[in-house]
């Protein structure tokens, strides 16, 4: 898929979800990381991850297209367009636009402790103090063993 398929397709799913227009640019942006997609308020225009339509397909492409779209329509209708909003969440919920992208990155490095009396280990995404925390099953102390991947459910 080429930019100009992405605005073919980003028009048609305008006009099919929402029954309005797109009338500005839509582009792949592949230095986009963390995100699927993203609205930019001054130019109105849409960027979309390529790495998401390697990976994922056409289908769920259009799902953040969706969700982008859901931002630029209530933009320019001055309405709420933030994800906290009640017309964002409200208006997403109509069209079946999802509110987070999947990772990418099939693991995640996590934080590994383990107590110290019953040997029970305990991970968690950050890192934290061990000296303010005890084990929830046996009340003995807490040490930290080091950081460590491991795959993400799905």
């Amino acid at each position: 898929m080429n930019e100009s398929d992405l605005q073919t397709l980003v028009e048609q799913v305008s006009i099919e979800f929402f029954a309005k227009p797109f009338r500005h640019q839509a582009r792949f942006n592949p230095r986009l990381r963390t995100t699927g997609g993203r609205y930019l308020l001054k130019s109105h225009a849409i960027e979309i991850n390529p790495k998401y339509l390697e990976a994922r397909g056409k289908d769920y492409l259009v799902g953040i297209i969706k969700h982008e779209l859901c931002h630029y329509h209530l933009h320019l209708e001055k309405k709420g367009y933030q994800h906290r909003d009640q017309d964002f969440r409200r208006l997403m919920t109509e069209v079946g636009a999802p509110r987070f992208c999947q990772s990418l990155d099939p693991t995640v490095k996590v934080q590994v402790y383990q107590c110290i009396s019953c040997q029970t280990e305990i991970i968690r995404r950050r890192r934290f103090q061990e000296s303010r925390y005890r084990c929830g099953r046996c009340g003995g102390k807490i040490h930290y063993i080091g950081p460590r991947t491991q795959a993400v459910e799905s």
